[in-house]
């Protein structure tokens, strides 16, 4: 996952205790990435490539990086075809 992710994750302002633990308990089960210059360097071409807000771009090139599924519901990330995206249901 994207640090990126994980920020957006954490920092949602009506986020309760008891959902933010169970955020950090997911997330120390897996590996976070954090942005190095491979992934500055797609981060720059998605983005110019496909308009992409900054984070958004970021967390494509890091799913690129990976060649990791992206689970999205953004219509944006789900034009991008350098990386494999999954629409998730919300309910």
């Amino acid at each position: 996952m994207s640090v990126i992710t994980e920020i957006e994750l954490l920092s949602y302002p009506s986020l309760s205790s008891n959902e933010e633990t169970q955020i950090i308990e997911f997330l120390n089960k897996i590996t976070v990435v954090g942005i190095d210059s491979n992934i500055k360097n797609l981060t720059i071409a998605l983005r110019k490539q496909y308009k992409l807000r900054l984070p958004d771009a970021i967390i494509a090139a890091t799913a690129q990086k990976l060649n990791a599924m992206l689970f999205t519901n953004d219509a944006r990330l789900n034009n991008v075809t350098q990386i494999n995206t999954q629409t998730v249901q919300i309910v």
